[in-house]
Parts: structure tokens; C-alpha cells; sequence
């Protein structure tokens, strides 16, 4: 049950629609389901607005399905999968409903896209192309957390140029995620032009003297530009899950 369907079922109860002990039942329903090898939090989306999210790397085929299958037993309508091998995904391709695997973000939704409800557009942004793992993995994340998503690929400071001719989607976006490698600039340059929250993701990509993302996550670390926060390197999931907490707030 998600945080929509509560209030909904609240507001039946309100008007005399359903009896309180059916609404109880519902709300009673068990809040995790004990697969032994994993503990399925069912309640997440009432207490956090977003529903339990697997992290596939690290996990069998069998039970990334398995966990799959237990939350569409329970009604969620949209199930993301993050680190998601390939092997992983030719097993579950027909055994999950409505499943699409996109290899080079490594990200798969079982079920329907929702429509996007946020307040408006997040814009994903990146260096270079090499970003662009790490890009999929936010663009899809937020899609399937219900947003609007543009793509800005490719636009990094060693051409700025590319990026000022964007300036109308830099402009009215609500939100921005600015996904950078080597020394991490792009996103100070943003922080720079945009008015509203600008989320950075360091990336490992780079050379010997970018530690794997290290450098670029110091450089965002302490960007002059205000409003720039950062998250772990490579990490385009915890920034749109970030990104669409923003793009919700205050919708009842």
C-alpha cells in the first residue's frame, strides 16, 4: 500500500464508504514478509512515500525473482531493480510481468511505469558520455519513481559551450543531478546557473590521478557554488531517490 492509496482508504472510512474494521485489515496487513533469506519491508512506501527498491548485485537470479514475485503478491504495482546482471535479468524475463532490463545502466522494472505526479522536471546531467551508466541508473530510477526526466548528456566543461545551450531546461528544472567524473566540475557550473537543488554524483571515471571517483567526489565536496550537495560515487540511484523526495514535497 502506498501512501496514496492510505489516504485514499481514510477518506472512504471518512465518508462512510468501507467499514473501519475492513480499512483496519488492511493497514494490519503483515508489514514484512520473511523469505529467510530476506525480509521484505511492505510498509516502506506508507512510512517513506516510496516502496522497497532491490539491490541485485550480490543476489542470485532465484532470489531477486523470488523477492520480485512476494511484493507483486502484495499489490506494488511498479518493482525497481538496481545492479542488475544480465544473467540475472534472462532469468527473470519470463518470469515477472511487465519486465524491461536496460544493460547499461543495469536497471530493470517489473510492472508499469507510474505517470509522472512530481511538481515538475529533474534534469540529469552529465560530463561525458562514459557518465552515462551511472545517468541511466538516476533517469530510470527517478521515471519509475513517478518524475519527468530530461537528459542532458555530454555537456561538460571541457566544451561549455554544450551546456549553455540548455540553459531553458537548466533554467526550470525543479531539481538537477549533475553525474561527473574526472575533476568533477560540471557540477559547480551548475550549481552556478540554476536556481533550485543541484545534486551531485561523482563518477569513477578518469585517469590514474581520479582514484576511481576520488577526486571528482573531493572537488564536489567543496564546490564554491551553494546549493550542491553530493552522494557516493557512482551512485545515480541514491541521487534520483533523493532528487524525487524534492520534486514530491508538500503533495498531499
Amino acid at each position: 500500500m502506498e501512501q496514496k492509496e492510505l489516504r485514499q482508504l481514510l477518506k472512504d472510512v471518512a465518508n462512510n464508504k468501507i467499514e473501519v474494521e475492513e480499512a483496519l485489515l488492511k493497514i494490519k496487513e503483515e508489514p514484512f514478509e520473511d523469505l529467510d533469506f530476506a525480509k521484505i519491508d511492505h510498509h516502506r512506501a506508507i512510512r517513506q512515500g516510496i516502496a522497497e527498491v532491490i539491490y541485485g548485485a550480490g543476489k542470485t537470479p532465484e532470489q531477486i525473482v523470488k523477492i520480485a514475485e512476494a511484493m507483486q503478491k502484495k499489490g506494488q504495482k511498479t518493482i525497481l531493480i538496481t545492479r542488475m546482471s544480465k544473467e540475472a535479468a534472462v532469468y527473470a524475463q519470463d518470469k515477472l510481468s511487465d519486465f524491461q532490463y536496460d544493460e547499461l545502466s543495469k536497471v530493470a522494472i517489473a510492472g508499469k511505469l507510474p505517470k509522472p505526479d512530481g511538481q515538475g522536471k529533474i534534469v540529469v546531467a552529465t560530463g561525458g558520455t562514459s557518465d552515462m551508466p551511472v545517468a541511466e541508473e538516476a533517469a530510470k530510477t527517478a521515471e519509475a519513481f513517478g518524475n519527468e526526466v530530461v537528459r542532458l548528456y555530454d555537456v561538460g566543461v571541457a566544451g561549455l559551450h554544450r551546456l549553455t545551450r540548455h540553459m531553458d531546461e537548466i533554467m526550470s528544472a525543479n531539481v538537477i543531478i549533475a553525474i561527473a567524473g574526472m575533476e568533477g566540475a560540471l557540477a559547480s557550473v551548475i550549481g552556478g546557473l540554476a536556481d533550485c537543488p543541484v545534486i551531485a554524483v561523482p563518477t569513477s571515471v578518469g585517469y590514474g590521478a581520479a582514484f576511481g571517483g576520488l577526486s571528482a567526489l573531493l572537488s564536489m565536496l567543496n564546490s564554491c557554488a551553494s546549493g550542491v550537495s553530493v552522494v557516493n560515487i557512482d551512485n545515480g540511484y541514491g541521487a534520483a531517490y533523493q532528487a524525487s523526495m524534492i520534486n514530491h514535497m508538500g503533495q498531499v
